[in-house]
């Protein structure tokens, strides 16, 4: 368990409890998520599903998908409230699925915690596991320039959407939409639409 792990497992119990339901999420990320389930052609990943919520979600809508996660107590709730839905323990730089067998990968606020210097592994892994074709939709804070902050459980880091654009072209990806949400007294919002291209 790495030390992401072990900040998630400490506040396991909270976390689930202030933001594991869709209904505590906002209205146009589940709007996002949804349309973007409906564009996916094949298998799905859920990478850092968390507490299981966005897996299920889509595996309600007819989304073959499955979660994984670092921290145990989330996989161990996601299963237990969603039995019907596969989780499993995980690491988005070891991903189970074999090269160019998933249709699509949700990545929802899940590569946050990735330093500047170590986020390409995991969107190289990513690429990997993706067809062809295969849409990845990645959640996650905006800022002006990349650079840490204190969330609420263990460090995270802001990001131009631009940059990160340009991180996810470098690994084989060509970016099909960008999303920006921004709302008094939260943080700046952004997601990512992607498509593994041909290789």
């Amino acid at each position: 368990m790495n030390d992401v792990s072990e900040a998630y497992s400490a506040r396991a119990a909270e976390y689930i409890e202030a933001l594991g339901v869709v209904e505590a999420m906002h209205p146009s990320d589940a709007a996002l998520i949804t349309s973007w389930g409906t564009q996916v052609d094949g298998p799905a990943l859920d990478v850092g599903c968390g507490p299981g919520h966005w897996t299920a979600f889509l595996a309600e809508r007819g989304l073959d998908i499955r979660g994984v996660d670092l921290t145990p107590a989330f996989i161990e709730h996601a299963r237990a409230t969603y039995p019907d839905v596969r989780f499993a323990t995980g690491s988005v730089e070891a991903l189970d699925a074999s090269d160019a067998s998933l249709g699509g990968v949700l990545a929802w606020y899940s590569l946050i915690h990735h330093t500047p210097d170590a986020i390409g592994p995991g969107l190289d892994e990513i690429a990997r596991a993706l067809r062809p074709g295969g849409l990845l939709l990645a959640g996650f804070f905006e800022g002006a320039i990349v650079e840490p902050f204190d969330h609420a459980v263990t460090t995270a880091y802001r990001w131009p959407t631009a940059e990160l654009g340009e991180r996810l072209r470098a690994s084989g990806f060509e970016i099909v939409e960008t999303h920006t949400r921004t709302s008094p007294k939260t943080r700046p919002h952004a997601a990512i639409v992607a498509r593994r291209i041909e290789v």
